[in-house]
């Protein structure tokens, strides 16, 4: 009988193929949709650095036609009964998802299953492709955003494959084949390493059947296995770059330090702390002291990231350019105080509160469901880690998040990075 609303190991039902694919499905008989999510050993990592952007490229035209269907027809299956499928491409995985109604589950499923293993490939459909592609990668050159971030990625990770930008470069994009696209998809879509979990007004048991009858045959002897990356290494020395677009008015900001990996015990104390610092409220300490009371930014906030290796712990404003240098010694003195007073008790539960609040609105829909359990599966979780999350959060200590903070953000070492208009030597 199940007695929690969230879920777990009472009402999830996992499922090992044959051929390596796990399937994941959890009963929901109150909406008559399906919606699902998965995940497969194909990722950016797999790029070789003149092709960088083979990926994306890859996953993107796959979604354009299939041996047996052309691009219009591919669409006009999804459309005519309001599904949708799509396929994207990350730095370790490439990510499945859609939805429909659940009695198109099966020919959904089997059409999924023509786009991951009978992609057309349409050389006139790659060219398309190709000029959004290189209008995209313009469009951020154009950001003083997007340049700042792939500044600060190359700062702090150097050598590191983190940081390769996932879309590529121009050059890149231009350089990349049929032929490369027809070699990643062999060697790296297969069902080996692949799961998908499907949510909402099916049976648990009927869901995987229809999930073997139409990937259960998959084979691909060619698959390559996962890459396995290093650890990296966090700068020696603080590292800076200010970069310069003609013609912007803001500057953005980006300032951090190499943080950890998810697997690590004290990622939940740092998201806590993070919480506090950049993300409660009006954007926490950092946005009540850099945009509220001093007017220095439009915006300031903060975000930590945790991946298979070692994320960053970054904070980012968006400012008048005279305003670059004492936006980054008023964030410093942030941070600084933080560390040396630690967070109130009142900090901590107050965003106790709020993080523990937001898990709930994630799972408003079957594909939030979907998402939050194949997540589960990905990170090697337990399946009762939702019933228990409310008093994980809750056992968080006052000492374990001030903690959690002095052990990455002592670091002398910080990367900054900026992006914005050149300002005159009086300006400064």
């Amino acid at each position: 009988m199940v007695t929690h609303s969230l879920p777990g190991s009472e009402d999830i039902t996992r499922v090992e193929l044959p051929n390596g694919i796990v399937v994941l499905a959890r009963e929901n008989f109150f909406s008559q949709s399906i919606g699902f999510q998965g995940f497969i050993q194909s990722g950016s990592l797999f790029d070789p650095p003149e092709k960088l952007g083979l990926s994306e490229f890859t996953s993107a035209l796959m979604m354009r036609g299939t041996l047996r269907r052309g691009f219009d027809q591919f669409f006009e299956a999804q459309e005519s009964v309001g599904a949708r499928l799509g396929l994207s491409s990350g730095t370790h995985l490439s990510a499945v998802s859609g939805y429909c109604l659940a009695e198109d589950l099966p020919d959904q499923l089997n059409l999924l299953s023509e786009m991951l293993r009978e992609p057309l490939f349409d050389p006139s459909e790659m060219e398309k492709l190709r000029l959004q592609f290189l209008t995209g990668l313009d469009l951020r050159s154009h950001s003083t955003g997007a340049v700042a971030e792939l500044a600060y990625d190359a700062l702090m990770y150097g050598g590191h494959p983190y940081a390769r930008p996932d879309d590529g470069y121009p050059e890149t994009v231009r350089a990349i084949t049929r032929e490369d696209i027809l070699d990643h998809h062999r060697a790296t879509f297969g069902p080996a390493g692949m799961a998908i979990c499907l949510v909402g007004a099916v049976k648990a048991s009927q869901a995987v059947e229809w999930v073997e009858q139409a990937l259960g045959d998959w084979q691909n002897p060619a698959q390559k296995s996962p890459i396995i990356i290093p650890d990296a290494t966090p700068p020696a020395e603080p590292q800076r770059s200010d970069l310069f677009l003609p013609g912007k008015t803001q500057t953005d900001l980006i300032m951090g330090v190499m943080a950890m990996k998810r697997t690590d015990p004290e990622y939940l104390p740092a998201r806590m702390a993070n919480s506090i610092l950049g993300q409660f409220g009006m954007m926490g300490r950092i946005g009540t002291e850099v945009r509220e009371k001093s007017g220095l930014a439009y915006y300031a906030s903060s975000s930590i990231g945790g991946a298979v290796a070692q994320g960053t712990w970054d904070f980012s404003a968006g400012i008048n350019p005279e305003n670059l240098d004492k936006t980054i010694a008023l964030i410093h003195k942030v941070i600084r105080e933080f560390l040396e007073e630690g967070a109130s008790q009142d900090e901590i539960t107050d965003n106790q509160d709020a993080i523990i609040g937001r898990l709930p609105l994630s799972l408003e829909s079957n594909r939030g469901v979907a998402k939050a359990v194949l997540d589960l599966e990905r990170k090697q979780l337990s399946f009762d880690y939702y019933y228990n999350y409310a008093s994980t959060i809750r056992a968080i200590t006052r000492e374990q998040v001030t903690e959690a903070a002095r052990k990455y953000l002592f670091s002398p070492n910080f990367v900054i990075s900026s992006c914005g208009p050149r300002i005159s030597k009086k300006g400064k």
